[in-house]
């Protein structure tokens, strides 16, 4: 099922159903977010798609109109954005087949001559899938940001002006609520854009928390059950009416070094990310940027991130803010 949060005519927050169309939402009755939609379902027993199918009315409206007005929401979001987690795992891609053989080749260097970034990669390579039952090797992990950092597809993405770098990472996305008892419910599938400052990334590895402290998105729609394994979709960069880069990308399980369910364990074993009614958005991470390609983004350029099975593309342009924090802005008490 393709579920979106919308705005409807009346500026009211609506769920809704994407039908077989392609363009006509279906209204939920009695459903204004997929929070409370997914709370209902753990707490009945019963599957998202049962309890939104179960609730579907006789109102709709146009998707393509929804889009072009930016009525559509992020598809996952907490009522307090304190209790929405934005985080990722990094080097868990393998990347295109040029990509593929240039990381081979690298491994077999000595190990002693190694950065640790391939070390990691390595090690997500030779045990990042789970074998009889024992977790495989942990991933890169990060921090983004709490549910404020997330932006409406459509909307802009607002880059501090203490950045180096504004680039997209096409990515997908894990949308999770917890249980009351605790026990994390992954409802679906999102287009992600982990919006990054790469430049600062790249300076030290030690910077890539710095670097990934930044506003995202994702969305347009959370798609419900089980994904393919082999993903493919587009990454481009507009300024103005031209593309000024485009690739293809490679994701899912067979793209990855890593499976979902390794990443998703490595994630939730912290008591700390199981505590109940939170809502968690982890980007599993990609292998395609424009920055490795010697792009530098301005302001104004739009990312599209294009992933049919997923529905709808992700567009979102740059927009450079001022921070709002200034060197002795903190006050003594």
């Amino acid at each position: 099922m393709r579920l979106i949060q919308v705005l409807d005519a009346a500026g009211a927050a609506r769920v809704g159903v994407i039908a077989a169309d392609g363009d006509t939402v279906q209204l939920l009755d009695g459903w204004s977010h997929s929070y409370d939609l997914a709370v209902a379902a753990i707490a009945q027993g019963v599957t998202l798609d049962a309890l939104a199918a179960s609730a579907i009315g006789s109102q709709t409206l146009s998707y393509r109109d929804a889009l072009a007005a930016q009525r559509v929401l992020a598809p996952l979001m907490h009522p307090d954005p304190a209790h929405c987690h934005v985080t990722g795992t990094g080097l868990t891609h393998l990347g295109s087949a040029a990509a593929r053989d240039a990381m081979h080749k690298s491994l077999q260097q000595d190990a002693a001559a190694m950065t640790d970034s391939m070390r990691m990669f390595k090690m997500g390579v030779e045990s990042g899938i789970p074998q009889d039952d024992r977790p495989g090797a942990q991933p890169e992990w990060f921090y983004k940001g709490d549910g404020g950092i997330v932006v409406a597809p459509g909307a802009p993405l607002p880059s501090p002006d203490f950045a180096l770098d504004s680039g997209e990472e096409p990515e997908l996305v894990g949308l999770y609520v917890i249980g009351a008892d605790g026990t994390p419910h992954r409802l679906g599938f999102a287009i992600g854009n982990e919006f990054s400052d790469h430049i600062t990334e790249r300076q030290n590895y030690l910077y890539l928390a710095h670097s990934k402290l930044r506003y995202c998105s994702l969305g347009p729609e959370l798609r419900t059950g089980e994904l393919p394994a082999d993903l493919r979709g587009t990454s481009r960069v507009r300024r103005g009416d031209a593309v000024v880069w485009e690739r293809p990308f490679l994701t899912g399980e067979a793209n990855m070094c890593h499976s979902l369910a390794n990443l998703e364990y490595h994630h939730f074993k912290y008591a700390a990310h199981r505590r109940p009614g939170d809502v968690h958005l982890h980007y599993f991470g990609t292998a395609t940027l424009s920055f490795t390609d010697g792009v530098s983004t301005v302001e104004g350029d739009r990312f599209e991130i294009d992933l049919p099975d997923l529905g709808a593309p992700l567009v979102n342009p740059i927009a450079i803010v001022d921070s709002g924090f200034a060197l002795g802005g903190v006050r003594p008490l």
